[in-house]
């Protein structure tokens, strides 16, 4: 019968701790890449190419800002580019917590 180890045990081994940033910036970028490979409101609403007025006051920051600066992307459109090609993406998104695939 084989030991069982708890996960608190398994990341003392490894030196590692549970990052929670690290979760949610991962499981962002993933649903950006799922809304971005296809095409519909959702796209366009993250992207930000909706006619009309733009509301008054500052503008909110948009979700798509905050990921291109952990994932040290200059442009928005030079990560947008990426998602198409999935597996460069997860790599994208791997090396951005700072750990390879």
């Amino acid at each position: 019968m084989e030991a069982r180890k708890t996960n608190e045990e398994v990341l003392k081994e490894t030196e590692t701790t549970r990052s929670l940033m690290n979760r949610i910036r991962r499981r962002q970028a993933k649903f950006v890449g799922h809304i971005m490979r296809r095409e519909g409101l959702e796209n366009l609403m993250t992207t930000g190419r909706m006619e009309g007025k733009k509301s008054r006051g500052r503008q909110r920051e948009k979700m798509l800002d905050g990921m291109t600066s952990w994932m040290g992307t200059k442009r928005v459109t030079d990560a947008l580019s990426e998602t198409w090609d999935r597996e460069s993406w997860k790599n994208m998104i791997a090396n951005a917590k700072g750990q390879g695939t």
